[in-house]
């Protein structure tokens, strides 16, 4: 069973950092593409970045410069380190694997997520 648990949310201020991490299990997590995408109040999903197996990245123009995604396979688990942090960051963020959210913004979110709030 594939699962997927994010963690690392949090308050933080305008231009403030944080790291969220999702550790996986249930699959072989190391042959996966693997994204990060948001929800904000009230607004659609939005990928932010994604790493394949080869770690070919992307990262949404929204977040480019500021935000760095990264894996560990060893460890079963993705990183996304936040710089910078504005108000519109503000979201749920929530890891997905799979080629059709990296490749074709087809992502079916089945986890809790975590929420990060930027405010001052």
């Amino acid at each position: 069973e594939v699962q997927l648990v994010e963690s690392g949310g949090g308050l933080v201020q305008p231009g403030g950092s944080l790291r969220l991490a999702c550790a996986a299990s249930g699959f072989t997590f190391s042959v996966y593409d693997m994204t990060w995408v948001r929800q904000a109040p009230g607004k659609g999903l939005e990928r932010v970045s994604g790493i394949n197996p080869g770690s070919r990245i992307f990262y949404a123009d929204s977040v480019r410069g500021r935000f760095t995604i990264s894996r560990d396979n060893a460890k079963n688990m993705l990183y996304l380190q936040m710089n910078s942090l504005r108000t519109e960051d503000t979201a749920v963020y929530y890891c997905v694997a799979g080629s059709d959210c990296y490749s074709r913004s087809i992502c079916p979110v089945r986890t809790q997520g975590t929420q990060v709030t930027v405010s001052s």
